[in-house]
């Protein structure tokens, strides 16, 4: 069987980093993609199992850099057939104490890291896909979301209001690249225990408050995400797509 290929933004830590282990170990070649720690992204493809993995800059709030980061792994990797949309940005806005320009920022560039980006990414590489002489049959793209996008974001709603527009895109894409043989998904998780996470989760107060959220008295570890991740983009779960997958131990049902 040929050797999978993906492409993972913001692979360099957290989720995205357990994602790229988790594909590398079942046998993918991986391109890390990262904006602004190269010496992370170079240290995990280093540490990654097997070989021709690769790390890959690009800022993509920027358009314009896309085209290019997706080249970037077809290149290095000879085709791309797993795209996990993951990279994403949190800003704290909440609406009583933020100024009107801030707001209006902070949505705008949320929105294009978290959504744009995303989409623009899966248009490339779909286009990639439509376009190699092998054909997109077998390709698969999952998009990363929130438990925040059902729970709500009361401190950063721009941030819960574009995970809930990346689930309905997956499930949008999903009816559309059915026909090539393209499966869409999306994991919703909950809070995760990953670097950014750990000053909250240290702290004496919140830690054990967000702890509590689930029955299970913790909260996920990034390589739980990344275990569902691996078989959502696997040959054997094509009737998985348009599936959000809840990801968030009993911390939020629905």
């Amino acid at each position: 069987m040929r050797r999978k290929r993906a492409l993972i933004t913001g692979a360099s830590r957290g989720i995205g980093a357990a994602i790229a282990q988790a594909l590398a170990a079942r046998g993918d070649a991986v391109a890390v993609h990262y904006r602004t720690d190269p010496e992370a992204a170079a240290k995990l493809v280093a540490a990654l199992p097997g070989e021709g993995h690769v790390a890959l800059r690009a800022d993509l709030t920027r358009p314009e850099e896309i085209p290019g980061l997706v080249e970037g792994a077809v290149t290095a990797l000879g085709g791309v057939d797993i795209l996990v949309n993951n990279a994403a940005v949190f800003t704290p806005h909440p609406i009583a104490a933020t100024s009107y320009e801030n707001w209006r920022s902070d949505w705008r560039q949320t929105f294009e890291a978290n959504l744009f980006a995303a989409a623009d990414l899966t248009w490339q590489v779909t286009r990639h896909l439509l376009d190699r002489d092998e054909g997109p049959a077998g390709a698969r793209v999952l998009m990363v979301g929130s438990r925040g996008a059902f729970r709500g974001e009361p401190v950063s709603p721009a941030y819960g209001a574009s995970k809930a527009a990346l689930h309905s895109l997956a499930q949008s894409l999903a009816v559309a690249l059915a026909p090539y043989g393209i499966a869409v998904t999306a994991v919703a998780p909950g809070f995760t225990g990953t670097e950014m996470a750990a000053r909250l989760l240290d702290d004496d107060e919140r830690g054990p408050a967000i702890r509590a959220q689930s029955p299970f008295d913790r909260v996920a570890e990034p390589h739980e995400i990344a275990a569902a991740v691996a078989w959502l983009t696997s040959a054997e779960a094509e009737w998985a797509s348009g599936a959000v997958l809840d990801l968030n131990g009993a911390s939020y049902l629905r």
